[in-house]
């Protein structure tokens, strides 16, 4: 921001999909944003409602072709591999912070993301690295729900057996493109899994989790499914523990005191909870030597938009709710 009282300026790069269209619903009502520029090729010379026709009344803006540096902060809502491309050609001067919502940065060993000064965006686990950040890689959606299960367990060096995890997300999961897979007469009635064992979110979560327990070298057994339904993500999680049902609700409340969107609870959770919020709701229960965790989110908002826009506020001094305290679909 230039002043106490000036707005923070935002551009977006990739504002026609669902995690750009996403963030510009988010920031088009955010208190303290100003959208200076919304970038999509496709698209240009269109007004945003044109492509989010819920847009209609909120604003007159249109998509651009044109790039500005006149900006406080740039957000990448660009596929995976585009947001590398995009800043080897379209160099962005350091007085613009970063937000990207590819897989493109998360990875330290991989993209040399912290010499491109690149912070993993989790504020539950990096909030206070995230405030003086010159730029940050927003997690995956699956990513968020599963660390948020694991990490209380992580920081105190409990985590010593196998994980196990099932988890299902919704159709908006896999992007606007249609594929097979996303036709609403295939994916309607009907659930599959995909990716099983070997899903692209398992790196960034082992790395988050040796970031709090480093000697931990045990497998994470992960099955995604796809839902038949459009939003949000649930996943069961269950690991040996020597913990006692209160001891390990108690960790997991200590652990998230303070963090405002993630809630423990004891009692039975669903997804209509957290849709269209930037929650994480957590449930811990034991079962025999079991831990059994379910972390449901929605996988547009606290599994990306929504968090990005989290982030941001941290970075430019923000209360981390502004602009994030949203309804849940409830029922």
């Amino acid at each position: 921001m230039t002043g106490s009282t000036s707005k923070i300026r935002a551009g977006i790069v990739g504002g026609a999909g669902y995690t750009g269209g996403e963030t510009i619903r988010l920031l088009v009502n955010h208190p303290a944003v100003e959208i200076s520029f919304v970038n999509s090729n496709s698209n240009a010379g269109n007004f945003l409602h044109d492509a989010h026709s819920d847009l209609l009344g909120d604003t007159d803006l249109k998509f651009t072709s044109e790039l500005s540096t006149d900006i406080d902060v740039l957000f990448l809502c660009l596929g995976h591999g585009d947001s590398k491309k995009f800043l080897d050609a379209n160099p962005i001067p350091a007085s613009i912070k970063i937000i990207d919502l590819s897989q493109d940065f998360r990875l330290k060993t991989e993209t040399g993301a912290e010499h491109a000064g690149f912070i993993y965006g989790l504020p539950e686990l990096n909030r206070e690295a995230i405030k003086s950040a010159q730029n940050i890689a927003n997690p995956g959606c699956f990513a968020t729900c599963l660390q948020l299960g694991l990490l209380p367990l992580a920081a105190a060096n409990l985590l010593n057996a196998e994980v196990h995890v099932t988890a299902t997300t919704g159709s908006t999961g896999a992007g606007q493109s249609p594929s097979a897979t996303t036709h609403f007469t295939w994916r309607n009635d009907n659930l599959s899994v995909y990716k099983a064992f070997d899903h692209q979110h398992l790196k960034e979560i082992g790395q988050s989790i040796r970031q709090l327990q480093p000697d931990f070298d045990h497998a994470l057994n992960f099955i995604p499914y796809r839902g038949d339904y459009a939003r949000g993500i649930i996943a069961s999680i269950y690991v040996d523990s020597d913990l006692s049902a209160d001891q390990a609700f108690e960790l997991y409340q200590q652990f998230y005191a303070g963090h405002p969107f993630t809630q423990v609870t004891k009692k039975n959770i669903d997804l209509k909870q957290v849709v269209n919020t930037n929650k994480c709701f957590l449930q811990i229960t034991k079962h025999g030597n079991k831990l059994f965790i379910i972390s449901i989110i929605d996988n547009l908002l606290k599994g990306a938009s929504g968090q990005a826009v989290q982030n941001m506020n941290l970075l430019f001094g923000l209360d981390e709710t502004t602009g994030l305290k949203l309804k849940a679909s409830a029922f």
